[in-house]
Formats: structure tokens, C-alpha cells, sequence
């Protein structure tokens, strides 16, 4: 049985390795910790060149398999004619043994990359449907099991939007966390320019890794151990009814939302060296889980905007019976 010491240590083992390969992109490691211990799915948005690809390897890298058959981490680069069977595998003929043999896809992994996801049709995408959310894959009648830590990171371009695909609301729903990245800063820049050698060769090699037995225990402990008050849970309601009710909103949260925010809030809180969710958790993580589940009568960027109003009540009703 683990501890929180242990936790604590599994977390920071995390955090140093990302952030030895990773500069300047502190809160967007722990967001990404935060999803693979609530055991959720990030999709990362963000212009080409800024390392989308370089967090996935290295998250994938600080991961210990003891399963031979399974790589910690795979990607697949979609493209327009990508088929669903070049994501989670096909069945072939094999004259030898004339019988059909399985051979699995990218999806038979721990961390899989899907790299430009939105550059794919939507036939390919709905084939990832199943594997995010049962952690599973029908293929030709037979229905394969997944690792129980499997992760998905998408990523995507904000602005090149030729030829592209975007995402339908119910792939968008199986996303925990939409992380939009921006540039780093002037100064986390030149860090990484004057100790590019240093970065490139992964300083992170020292620190020993993280197997998936570690990363299952802690996540279970995490949902039993860290409370959640239900002053915490009558704020999410409370939230959702105001995205429902809000004039900018055509369609609020869906209920699935706040029960997959409430793992997120105990592991952001675990991340912070807490036993117990404080509301200012959910301030911090509610514009990464609501913003791209609302559906917006006018622009996007008008969904963070409606995420912090819908929030605001909420908050103040939450304060009020923690005080009395």
C-alpha cells in the first residue's frame, strides 16, 4: 500500500524528467501529469515548432514497461488517407498456418501521439472513440483490451486549417484537458538556445523512471484518498447549470464533463502537494476541462470568457458555506 510520500516522489520523478527535456513549459507538464493520473486524454493546441512532439516522447521515454509486447510510447501521423486500420490494427491471412492472425495497431501502447489529428477524415477519428473511452478496440468482431494506462495525446494546429478535419463534439468530449500553448518566454528561450546541447542529449537520463505499476497505484490512491468535499461537487452543478442557461452558449457541459473533472481536481491537488481539493482547483483547471465542450453561438475564443462567468457565482456560493 502506498502513501502520499510515495505519491510525491512518483509525481516529482515525473515533473523533473519532462522538465530537463522541456524548458519553459512548467504548468503545461503538470497539466499533462494531471490528465495521465485522472487517467484522461489531452489534446494540445498549439502553432508548429513549440514541442508538442518533444512533451509526448519525453513523457513517453520517463515511462518503465515491464510488458515486452506493449512500447511506452508509439505515434501515428495523421493524414488524410490514413485508414481506421492503420490505427488500431488489422486481421491478415496467413497461408502458413491458413488461419487470420491479429496483428495490432499503434493503439497497443501506453502513451500513443496523434500527431495533427485533426489532418485525418472523421471516419478515422470516430476509431478512437472506443479505445479513449472503454480502453478497447473492436476489430472484425473481436474485441481487443488496451493498456490500463493508455494515454492519448493529440495535438493540432490553431491556424493552418486547410485540408482539415475539425473535431465533432463527441471526439472533443473524450478529451479531458484542451491545452492551448503559447510561446515560451524571451528569457525560457534563450535558456533553451544557450543550453540547447545540454537539453538535446535529455539531462533527465539520471533520474530514474517511472514504471506503469507505479503510475496505476497512484492513480488509484489518489481517487480513494484525496477528499473531495461536496461543497467541491454542488459547484460543478452549479457551474453546469450556468453554461446551460448562459446566452453566448448554444449547448452547455455535459454531465460526463464533471465527472471526469472530478479525478483531474484530486490529482491537480496531489500535484500540488495536497491530500484534499481546495476551489481554487477548480479556478485553475476548469478552463482546460469546460472550454471546448461548450458549443459557441459566436467565436471560440468566446468559451474562456463563458467558462470564468458561468464560474464566478458558483465560487462565491462555494466560499460562503466553507466560511459558515
Amino acid at each position: 500500500m502506498i502513501n502520499f510520500e510515495t505519491v510525491t516522489s512518483v509525481i516529482d520523478r515525473l515533473q523533473q524528467r519532462l522538465r530537463a527535456s522541456i524548458v519553459g513549459r512548467d504548468q503545461v507538464i503538470d497539466l499533462l501529469i494531471v490528465a495521465l493520473l485522472a487517467d484522461g486524454h489531452v489534446l494540445l493546441e498549439d502553432y508548429p515548432g513549440s514541442g508538442k512532439t518533444t512533451l509526448a516522447k519525453a513523457l513517453g521515454e520517463s515511462i518503465l514497461s515491464v510488458d515486452t509486447a506493449l512500447e511506452s510510447m508509439r505515434r501515428v501521423q495523421f493524414t488524410p488517407d490514413l485508414l481506421p486500420s492503420d490505427v488500431t490494427g488489422t486481421t491478415i491471412f496467413d497461408p502458413e498456418a491458413r488461419q487470420f492472425e491479429f496483428r495490432p495497431g499503434p493503439v497497443f501502447t501506453h502513451i500513443l501521439l496523434a500527431d495533427e489529428i485533426n489532418r485525418t477524415s472523421p471516419k478515422v477519428q470516430s476509431a478512437l472513440l472506443e479505445a479513449m473511452a472503454e480502453k478497447q478496440c473492436t476489430i472484425d468482431n473481436h474485441t481487443h483490451a488496451l493498456s490500463d494506462l493508455f494515454f492519448v495525446i493529440a495535438t493540432q494546429n490553431p491556424l493552418d486549417l486547410a485540408g482539415t478535419f475539425p473535431l465533432p463534439t463527441a471526439q472533443l468530449d473524450r478529451f479531458l484537458f484542451k491545452i492551448r500553448m503559447t510561446h515560451i518566454s524571451p528569457k525560457d528561450e534563450l535558456d533553451l538556445l544557450l543550453n540547447f546541447d545540454t537539453v538535446k542529449r535529455g539531462t533527465s537520463v539520471n533520474i530514474p523512471k517511472v514504471s506503469v505499476q507505479e503510475l496505476l497505484a497512484v492513480r488509484e490512491w489518489i481517487q480513494t484518498s484525496v477528499t473531495l468535499a461536496p461543497s467541491i461537487k454542488s459547484c460543478l452543478v452549479q457551474f453546469a447549470e450556468q453554461t446551460r442557461k448562459h446566452p453566448l452558449a448554444l449547448q452547455g457541459v455535459s454531465t460526463r464533463s464533471l465527472v471526469l473533472a472530478m479525478p483531474a481536481l484530486q490529482a491537480w491537488a496531489a500535484v500540488q502537494g495536497r491530500s484534499f481539493v481546495a476551489p481554487s482547483d477548480l479556478e485553475a483547471l476548469s478552463p482546460h476541462i469546460f472550454a471546448h465542450r461548450l458549443m459557441m453561438g459566436t467565436s471560440a475564443e468566446s468559451a474562456l470568457e463563458v467558462v470564468a462567468d458561468c464560474l464566478r457565482e458558483p465560487m462565491e456560493n462555494c466560499a460562503r458555506s466553507v466560511s459558515q
